[in-house]
């Protein structure tokens, strides 16, 4: 770990309302919460970048983080629960205590021109957005994408930031056989979107990016997720038309999931901002989920289970037939890759 640097002052949104420790700390923190929460940015020197998995729930099996932690906030986030790892709370830490990776771009060099390397597509922002705030000054991201670009690497970018836009000119070289995007929207309520989601640009300026990259020749897939049941569930047919009449070329759908810390943390956001909704939104989640807030097991935590989780699915794939969304769309190039120090990467 390297030096510590504190930017963005002040308490403008933050998604959680508490800060409980951990679940691997051995006793529970008692400080009350400052007036003023600063975002504190901590740099880590990583030896690799590139994370595997094994999921047979995802169409990837590696993926790249620049950060750890994510200022967006959104405070139904899969993601905070890794922040435990660290020591750290997944409540408010996760979206003001972050960690930088500034030698990633390196790193990802290095283990592409590893002899055992092979080209599958490498996923970003899966775990925490790439393109939330502190990248407009940091540029990991884009790093990336050079390094990515350069040899000719499949890539599949997953954000819900409008700050994609301005490596347009990036995805534009790569093309649709070597780079797409999704971009989240979870609601077109822009006033609910900032409760949600408290430092993620506006569903209507999500929508504009779509539209602008899509006008760029990138291709753009709308992901609907997290669908809230008894909250945001009702917006999937309207959220699917306004991204394809912006451009969007495909579409896909993940209800809520609530693992480990996650679970309090909405509970505890429900109950302050939509209490009216609360009960029956943690009902229509249990209901999702055979009676729990959360299953985990492979084949049901990304689409549920139970009549209204069937229902959630029919609806989403006739809005996809009506609006000319497809799922799929076909596998970006890894034959076009070329070894960073070879022969063809320097042309």
């Amino acid at each position: 770990m390297g030096h510590e640097r504190h930017d963005y002052p002040g308490l403008v949104a933050r998604g959680a309302l508490s800060n409980d420790t951990g679940r691997y700390e051995a006793f529970q923190r008692d400080a009350p919460l400052p007036d003023t929460l600063r975002t504190a940015v901590r740099d880590e020197v990583v030896g690799r970048v590139i994370s595997t998995n094994t999921s047979p729930d995802i169409g990837f099996d590696r993926s790249i983080n620049p950060y750890r932690g994510c200022e967006h906030g959104c405070i139904y986030c899969y993601a905070r629960p890794t922040h435990a790892w660290l020591g750290l709370s997944p409540g408010l830490d996760f979206e003001t205590r972050l960690i930088a990776r500034p030698n990633a771009a390196a790193a990802l060099t290095r283990e592409l021109a590893a002899r055992s390397y092979v080209p599958k597509l490498i996923a970003i922002g899966t775990n925490t957005d790439p393109y939330q705030p502190i990248e407009r000054d940091r540029k990991i991201m884009r790093q990336l994408l050079c390094v990515l670009r350069d040899h000719a690497h499949p890539v599949g970018i997953t954000t819900k930031g409008v700050m994609v836009e301005r490596d347009a000119d990036i995805l534009t070289e790569m093309g649709p056989e070597l780079c797409r995007v999704g971009l989240s929207v979870t609601t077109l309520d822009d006033a609910l979107a900032r409760r949600l989601e408290p430092r993620v640009p506006v569903p209507s300026r999500r929508l504009k990016a779509i539209e602008r990259l899509a006008n760029a020749g990138v291709q753009v897939r709308v992901m609907v997720s997290p669908v809230i049941p008894g909250l945001t569930d009702h917006e999937v047919e309207a959220i699917l038309r306004a991204a394809a009449d912006a451009g969007a070329v495909a579409a896909s759908m993940i209800p809520l999931r609530l693992p480990l810390e996650v679970a309090p943390l909405f509970e505890e956001w429900l109950r302050a901002h939509v209490p009216d909704r609360a009960r029956k939104v943690l009902n229509r989640v249990r209901e999702f989920h055979g009676g729990k807030l959360y299953d985990a097991g492979f084949g049901q935590r990304m689409r549920g289970k139970g009549v209204h989780a069937d229902l959630l699915q029919k609806r989403f794939e006739r809005a996809c037939r009506e609006t000319g969304l497809v799922a799929r769309l076909p596998p970006l190039r890894t034959d076009l890759f070329s070894v960073p120090g070879s022969q063809m990467s320097l042309f």
